[in-house]
């Protein structure tokens, strides 16, 4: 899934801006599909508006800039369904902290330690994050379905820190390494 079916998928649940559409990449329900920067949501949008699938309009805001405003048409909600009928490429998944574990051993034991105790605790705010969202949001039924996938995750990798981040931890040094030059 690219930028381009992103913002096509925000559009087709209603109108929205640039930033509109990256505040709900980072924030809101598409924050667990595809990651978007504005450096790549504007020149899709733009793309999409050239190729007839949005449309856009300039609304005057009272103190602030100008701001443009997306809108889904019929040919972009028939090419948004066919780009959701494509064959789905492999989901990407990308961990900072999977990096981290990856060279645990070359670290000292009380920061990994520290960073095992501090992933615990992201992973299970973003768990209750999920618990919370059917009852802060409007949820259709496949939103719920795609919540409840993210919490079934998010308890799995929860699960599996409790019971094994102490072998990562004991894989850590003992003591920091002295510097060559003391």
């Amino acid at each position: 899934m690219n930028v381009r079916t992103l913002c096509l998928s925000i559009l087709y649940d209603g109108e929205a801006s640039g930033y509109d559409i990256r505040r709900m990449c980072t924030e809101g329900n598409f924050a667990y599909f595809v990651e978007a920067s504005y450096g790549s949501i504007y020149p899709a949008l733009a793309r999409l508006e050239t190729d007839g699938l949005v449309t856009s309009r300039t609304e005057q805001q009272d103190g602030k800039p100008a701001r443009k405003v997306y809108t889904i048409t019929e040919a972009g909600r028939s090419a948004f369904a066919e780009e959701l009928s494509a064959p789905l490429g492999p989901d990407m998944f990308r961990s900072p902290f999977l990096l981290f574990a990856r060279f645990a051993h070359i670290l000292p034991r009380d920061l990994v330690e520290a960073r095992c105790a501090e992933f615990l605790k992201q992973t299970i705010a973003g768990r209750e994050q999920l618990d919370k969202a059917p009852k802060e949001h409007n949820c259709s039924e496949a939103d719920l379905w795609v919540v409840n996938y993210g919490r079934a995750v998010l308890e799995v990798a929860e699960k599996h820190l409790r019971a094994h981040m102490h072998e990562l931890i004991t894989m850590a040094r003992a003591e920091p390494q002295k510097d060559a030059a003391e």
